[in-house]
């Protein structure tokens, strides 16, 4: 169980520092012309997203919810908790329709990107505090 608790807590942070990332980097990333030397490539953008993020999230989500089987524990923080990993998943769609319009060269929207770092950052802070307080 150990081991599982790892794998879960490592890949929440690589899940949660992808998404801390990509907002500001794609809105800046769409900000650049394509002639410019120092623009980021877009294809690396989405090779974070699809090789980094996605994947860090399958394994958080699965990890969790098996701990969640294996422990058998049923709490209303424990469901608290679960609720707010569903407004991560949002943040993560949210980035992937970030990505979806830089790569079409459609206008993104540049206030857009703080928002979703802040609301994730605040998701998470919830988060740690429900798992580590345990309140109710």
């Amino acid at each position: 169980m150990p081991w599982l608790k790892l794998l879960h807590v490592c890949a929440v942070i690589a899940w949660i520092g992808a998404l801390l990332y990509l907002p500001a980097v794609i809105v800046a990333a769409s900000r650049r012309g394509e002639s410019d030397k120092e623009a980021l490539p877009r294809h690396l953008l989405r090779g974070v997203f699809v090789n980094l993020a996605t994947p860090a999230a399958l394994v958080a989500i699965a990890s969790g919810t098996a701990i969640f089987l294996w422990s058998g524990l049923l709490a209303h923080w424990l469901m608290v908790k679960l609720a707010l990993v569903s407004l991560l998943v949002l943040g993560h769609a949210s980035c992937a329709v970030l990505l979806l319009q830089a790569e079409r060269g459609q206008p993104v929207a540049r206030g857009f990107a703080p928002l979703l770092t802040l609301s994730s950052l605040l998701w998470l802070a919830a988060i740690a505090w429900l798992v580590l307080r345990k309140p109710f």
